[in-house]
């Protein structure tokens, strides 16, 4: 990545509109739910398989500026449960995020067993395909984790692959190397799902103030 001289100055032709300038996470702007889902995970007894359904809200958030740099995005969480418990299988929040100076795409991912991570991939504004990966040790796109995660379930890598389906619905598959203590080669863990929209996205909050100003001033 080229650092420009100047790392403080933002850019000045922002527009408050995130939604028309989120290049390929446009598709996932809304609330979604899917019902297919598969998680194949790491038990004492060998690998266990569980269904579940899931419930993803995505909203645009306002443009972003590290200095030069801007980011277009969406605030995330996701919510999944098995049809056996009521209680959550997972929980999940974040940001996805968009460069379109560069086509960088970023997943912060938080969940609250005591592990973060950051995803990082690129693609074009009209992708139909996205993926994404992090690395444990890397200090730009990593994994951080508790002591017991650490030791026990560490997390080697992360990689997230997303599919844009014609209708309008989106699939994922969910790829985690975790070494297991005890066991000498890295179990797999993968989640698959495919999701279905069931709401339209707001609009970020610069952008409705911007439009409630042009309709005071109409």
């Amino acid at each position: 990545m080229d650092i420009p001289n100047d790392i403080f100055t933002e850019p000045e032709d922002v527009d408050p509109e995130t939604l028309a300038n989120l290049g390929p996470l446009r598709r996932l702007a809304g609330t979604w739910e899917g019902h297919r889902g598969v998680d194949l995970n790491p038990k004492a007894d060998g690998p266990e398989r569980r269904d579940y359904y899931e419930r993803i809200d995505m909203q645009p958030i306002d443009p972003q500026a590290n200095g030069p740099q801007l980011f277009y995005g969406l605030r995330y969480h996701v919510h999944i449960n098995t049809p056996e418990e009521d209680i959550a299988f997972h929980d999940q929040v974040g940001y996805w995020l968009w460069e379109p100076a560069t086509g960088l795409i970023l997943q912060t991912v938080a969940i609250p067993r005591g592990q973060v991570a950051i995803a990082a991939g690129h693609a074009k504004p009209d992708a139909t395909k996205l993926i994404l990966t992090a690395e444990r040790g890397q200090t730009d796109y990593g994994i951080c984790s508790t002591t017991f995660l650490e030791l026990a379930f560490r997390t080697d890598s992360y990689r997230l692959e997303v599919d844009f389906h014609s209708d309008g619905s989106w699939s994922y598959i969910s790829d985690t190397s975790l070494l297991v203590r005890g066991q000498d080669t890295p179990f797999q863990h993968r989640d698959h799902n495919r999701l279905t929209k069931i709401a339209e996205p707001d609009l970020n909050p610069w952008a409705r103030i911007s439009r409630d100003a042009k309709v005071r001033a109409s």
